[in-house]
C-alpha cells in the first residue's frame, strides 16, 4: 500500500515536498516513481529512483524537482521547487511490480500564477 502526502496550493515559484509511506518487505529492493495527472492530461510519470538511488527525470520537471528514498523507513520524497501553473496534477507515487507502475493514493497539488 502507498500513500503520498503533502500536496496543497502554493503560488507560481514556490516549492512542496511530498512524501510517500511504503510497506512491504521488499520495499528497499524496489524501483519507485512519482507519477501526476493534471485535469484532462495522460498521466506522466515525473520522478524514478532504483533502489541503489539511480533518479530519471523528463525534460519537464528536470533540475526543479528531486526524488529520494529512506529504505529504512520506507518513504519516498518529491521536493518540488520552481513550481509552475502547468504542474497542477494529482500526484502518486508507485512502485513497479509484475511488469508495470502500481499507483498508490494520491495528493492534489495547485499552482496558482
Amino acid at each position: 500500500q502507498l500513500q503520498a502526502s503533502g500536496g496543497g496550493s502554493v503560488q507560481a515559484g514556490g516549492s512542496l515536498k511530498l512524501s510517500c509511506a511504503g510497506s512491504g518487505s521488499i520495499f528497499s529492493i524496489d524501483v519507485m516513481a512519482w507519477s501526476r495527472q493534471g485535469p484532462g492530461k495522460q498521466r506522466e510519470v515525473v520522478a524514478t529512483i532504483s533502489s541503489g538511488g539511480t533518479t530519471y527525470y523528463p525534460d519537464s520537471v528536470k533540475g526543479r524537482f528531486t526524488t529520494s528514498r529512506d529504505n529504512a523507513k520506507k518513504m519516498l520524497y518529491l521536493q518540488m521547487n520552481s513550481l509552475k501553473p502547468e504542474d497542477t496534477a494529482v500526484y502518486y507515487c508507485g512502485t513497479w511490480v509484475g511488469l508495470k507502475w502500481n499507483w498508490g493514493q494520491g495528493t492534489q497539488v495547485t499552482v496558482s500564477s
